[in-house]
């Protein structure tokens, strides 16, 4: 008697277990790509009307999907807000904080910073920041969105603290320099830059900006 040949598993549908799972794979990866347009199209609205306006239903309907499509990608609106809120933390970095790194530790990096950091500021000048604009939104309201923001900005501050310590390590800055205090007045900058560019419309705010950084590595004895 001839042995029935071996077959290979069969899913319940008639599927072999490696079509199920290139299916499957598939309907992952469309999901992925979904999830992120939806927060591109998320951070794009939060610019524009700011996080407090983010809802599942304005997403839905600039996305073209149901609510309920939109809510099994984040499930509430607060998460929604959390993802736009790493995303623009993801951008920030990509644009300001990755190519400094480039830069020779010290002062040379500590400028390439700054200058990455009001180039994007002043790119931001129509759209707004969120970092500014969501801390202006959520700056007296405890919970796990002011959490998430609070955690980027300090992210940030932190390495830009770190610039300025090793650029003190490196003899570029004076060595009593206060490198909390030196990181303090250059974020303070740039949130002027903001206000000065974005309501009052000062044609001079980039220029006193990049004037002011000057100013401020003097003080703290650059070279």
């Amino acid at each position: 008697m001839a042995t029935p040949p071996v077959s290979r598993h069969i899913s319940p549908v008639g599927l072999t277990d490696a079509a199920v799972g290139s299916r499957e794979g598939r309907a992952m990866l469309k999901g992925q790509q979904t999830k992120a347009a939806i927060v591109d199209a998320a951070l794009g609205l939060a610019t524009q009307i700011g996080m407090e306006g983010l809802s599942i239903g304005a997403i839905a309907e600039v996305m073209r999907m149901s609510k309920s499509g939109v809510f099994a990608h984040f499930g509430s609106r607060e998460e929604l807000q959390i993802s736009v809120i790493r995303e623009y933390h993801h951008r920030f970095e990509d644009e300001v904080f990755f190519p400094a790194m480039n830069a020779p530790r010290g002062l040379p990096r500590l400028r390439a910073l700054f200058g990455n950091w009001m180039s994007r500021t002043s790119a931001e000048i129509d759209s707004g920041c969120l970092y500014v604009s969501g801390a202006a939104e959520f700056d007296d309201r405890p919970g796990p969105v002011r959490d998430a923001l609070a955690h980027s900005v300090n992210t940030w501050l932190a390495a830009l603290h770190r610039a300025v310590v090793q650029a003190c390590e490196g003899g570029h800055l004076a060595p009593q320099t206060d490198a909390q205090q030196m990181a303090f007045e250059i974020h303070g900058l740039i949130l002027a830059l903001h206000y000065e560019a974005r309501f009052l419309k000062s044609p001079h705010a980039l220029a006193r900006t990049q004037q002011g950084f000057e100013n401020i590595l003097q003080r703290y004895g650059a070279r």
